[in-house]
């Protein structure tokens, strides 16, 4: 089968960083119990590679950050990549734990940006998606901040003076210009900071001008990431390809895959290396008639998913 890989994929530089930074806290030698607030990344395979290194991840879609941290009463607690709102830290901190920030650099950046906008006694519209942990930590700066998802949620809004407009860093950049249009409408004067991060901007742009002759794309992620998904919804809905978000290998429908003859294939900032390479040579190996090169099993294992890894920007 004829396999185009679409650049940039894989890991993203906060994703590096979180990943790397948690296996070396794995790897000394501690008796400090380590938990995890929220899933370090948005991939099952990546959570279930630091539960079998005895690091605990505490997920619970209905809870936010602040809720979860009653759980942790001791040792050490780890924020994501996603960053934590300022009532957390100093939850954690009231409560003695040792604390490791993994927050993205470009998370970190849009607080500061939202910060410098209230000083400057604005009102927030966020884009970003409600209970998601980079919305949540936002939000939890203070109560200026709006979080809207749609337009709907935007013509809502009732913002006497004046107001500035940003977004969640691994939003969709095609939403997010969308929703931008309609607050300007209502907000003729409004401020809008573009804070979507380079990572998600790139394989956006890169999906969009995809092959044109491609008969499917395929997006390797989790679907609990929000990037992976907008992935797949950029090749849908900007260059015009079927898409398909899979886990791994596993996913792949072969009836699918022999009505194709020429297939892309990408993944999200949150999707490890080996998955998303395991899925190429096997599409890239796929004859439709040839049975032995159907098998969709996978080869990996927890104990090799992880190695040390490197950003593919």
């Amino acid at each position: 089968m004829e396999t185009i890989k679409i650049k940039p994929r894989g890991y993203c530089h906060g994703v590096v960083n979180a990943i790397n930074t948690i296996s070396e806290l794995a790897e000394k030698s501690t008796t400090k119990p380590i938990a995890i607030l929220g899933m370090v990344i948005h991939n099952k395979q990546v959570v279930d590679y630091f539960t079998a290194k005895g690091i605990q991840t505490l997920h619970d879609p209905s809870k936010t950050r602040l809720e979860l941290l009653d759980e942790v009463d001791e040792g050490i607690v780890v924020f994501t990549a996603h960053g934590v709102s300022p009532q957390v830290y100093a939850k954690a901190e009231a409560k003695g734990l040792e604390i490791i920030d993994t927050t993205c650099t470009d998370v970190t950046k849009s607080h500061d940006v939202v910060n410098e906008l209230l000083e400057q006694d604005y009102d927030i519209i966020f884009i970003g998606k409600h209970n998601h942990p980079e919305s949540d930590g936002v939000k939890g700066i203070s109560d200026r901040v709006h979080v809207v998802e749609t337009i709907d949620e935007i013509e809502q809004l009732n913002l006497p003076g004046k107001v500035a407009l940003t977004n969640q860093t691994t939003m969709s950049l095609y939403d997010i210009y969308l929703l931008a249009e309609k607050a300007k409408e209502r907000y003729p004067h409004i401020h809008f900071v573009d804070e979507i991060c380079n990572a998600t901007r790139i394989r956006q742009e890169a999906v969009a001008s995809a092959d044109p002759t491609l008969d499917h794309i395929y997006v390797v992620g989790d679907r609990m990431s929000n990037n992976s998904r907008h992935l797949r919804h950029v090749a849908i809905e900007q260059a015009g390809i079927p898409a398909t978000l899979i886990e791994n290998v596993t996913e792949i429908d072969i009836e699918q895959l022999k009505q194709c003859t020429k297939v892309g294939i990408t993944s999200g900032a949150s999707t490890p290396t080996q998955v998303t390479n395991e899925v190429y040579e096997f599409l890239r190996n796929f004859d439709p008639e040839d049975p032995s090169t159907h098998d969709t099993s996978t080869k990996l294992s927890t104990d090799t998913l992880l190695d040390r890894p490197r950003k593919h920007v």
